[in-house]
């Protein structure tokens, strides 16, 4: 993100500020709500105490503090629905349980993802940073799932529900599949116990799959949510029918696929800037070991899963022509899986689907907050959260636009976009890394590759 000399000193004063004591009208940015409704060219965004308060092309409120963004684009944080946050990707300096889930979201956030959707396996440290982020660093908003459910039978399901539900998720998650013909998939009867107990006690269940037979049955079963794309053909008229009658929600996850094989080379995007300025280095030298790279080379599931990616595509463009609800995900988080890039590596793939970026974009901001039953995020209207994208060029004209971050808000806070070295453990003087990453905040010399750092 770069931000000029003036609006950085009005961000270090906004920040001094109680949240609700002010009153800030940012003119003359192109607006894009995440409604669906046209971008409104030269608008006034009003906020105050963290929400929207007005969304017009009129003249700022008297008395608010005004900031000029003409020729920049607004458009709301994206919303992912599906996510696993674990602390992992902190850097290496925070070792704090809890810090680590924090640092994460920040990770989140510096990307423009302003709320996560976490389907399972969450720290237990998760669990407290629910709710709204008014105080302490600037994050993302996070949700949770708790333990994926593995239950083999009905009554230990109902048990698991309820363990979950007990200790306060969000959400219910369980795994429907053989990870292509290699383990043994949930038992029904177990399946079955999950999705009627959740019901039971008023959860819904997101459902991982690969297959459209069981996309099929988990729909009629009672699933609330496709977690992942059917991948193993093109999506049929009774599965359509079948989402439309239940009114349930697909999330695409097309970067879990690619994540898959993608290594197996150097990706082109290990040198967008974009990237590495936050890119974890430590993971990024994991995937680029000759011995990784071979073995993901040779794997026959990654050459299936990279026809699936293909296959997933084409059902997304099928699940959008029919006007069926998507929303928004990328299963960032797991080891490979880069929170906040892969974020606007799946804008892209979706629009290389064939989706427009509207499209694309859309599922990440109103689709995804009305398939999450959010009604405080994912659109720029009065009442809910004013968190926004400030973008250096219009990303309606080109999706990738989205990755022109001048500034990001949380709850109209400034999202900070560096962290200390001394967060980063093992830098020392002349040390190389992963070029503008985050263990390194003043570059000495850039490459497409590294550069050099004091810490």
């Amino acid at each position: 993100m770069k931000t000029p000399a003036k609006v950085l000193t009005l961000l270090a004063a906004l920040t001094a500020l109680p949240l609700h004591a002010q009153q800030v009208a940012y003119t003359g940015a192109t607006v894009w709500d995440g409604s669906g409704t046209p971008a409104i060219p030269g608008a006034t965004l009003v906020v105050e105490g963290g929400r929207v308060v007005s969304l017009s092309t009129d003249p700022p409120p008297a008395g608010a503090t005004v900031v000029r963004l003409d020729g920049r684009w607004i458009i709301p944080g994206l919303v992912d629905s599906h996510v696993h946050v674990s602390g992992r990707w902190a850097p290496e300096g925070v070792t704090d349980p809890g810090q680590r889930v924090v640092e994460e979201l920040r990770l989140w956030a510096r990307y423009g993802v302003t709320t996560v959707n976490s389907l399972g396996d969450e720290p237990a440290d998760a669990f407290q940073l629910r709710g709204d982020p008014l105080d302490g660093p600037v994050r993302a908003r996070v949700m949770v799932a708790g333990p994926v459910i593995a239950a083999t039978t009905e009554a230990a399901a109902r048990t698991a529900v309820d363990a979950n539900a007990d200790a306060g998720v969000d959400w219910m998650k369980i795994r429907v599949d053989d990870n292509l013909g290699t383990t043994a998939k949930m038992p029904w009867d177990a399946v079955h116990g999950v999705l009627d107990q959740s019901d039971r006690r008023g959860f819904r269940t997101a459902t991982h799959l690969f297959y459209q037979d069981d996309a099929k049955r988990l729909l009629r079963d009672g699933s609330d949510l496709v977690a992942h794309s059917v991948r193993d053909g093109d999506l049929d008229t009774e599965t359509l029918a079948l989402l439309r009658e239940r009114g349930v929600c697909t999330v695409p996850t097309l970067t879990r696929e690619l994540s898959t094989f993608v290594y197996a080379q150097r990706p082109d995007w290990f040198d967008d800037p974009f990237f590495t300025r936050w890119a974890h280095p430590g993971e990024v030298a994991r995937v680029s070991e000759p011995a990784f790279r071979d073995a993901m080379a040779a794997s026959p599931a990654a050459a299936r899963y990279r026809v699936a990616l293909g296959q997933a595509q084409r059902n997304l463009k099928a699940l959008v022509d029919a006007g069926l609800p998507v929303a928004f995900g990328t299963d960032a988080g797991p080891a490979g899986r880069f929170p906040g890039y892969f974020e606007h590596l799946e804008l892209s793939l979706m629009v290389e689907a064939g989706l427009t970026p509207a499209q694309a974009l859309y599922t990440a901001a109103g689709g995804a907050a009305d398939c999450l039953r959010l009604d405080d995020v994912g659109v720029l209207a009065p009442g809910r959260w004013a968190d926004f994208l400030v973008l250096d060029a219009d990303p309606l004209a080109d999706v990738a636009n989205a990755r022109a971050l001048n500034q990001v808000y949380v709850g109209g806070r400034p999202v900070s976009s560096s962290i200390p070295t001394s967060l980063w453990q093992g830098c020392d003087p002349g040390t190389e890394l992963p070029s503008r990453s985050y263990a390194c905040s003043a570059p000495k010399r850039r490459s497409s590759q590294v550069s050099r750092c004091r810490c």
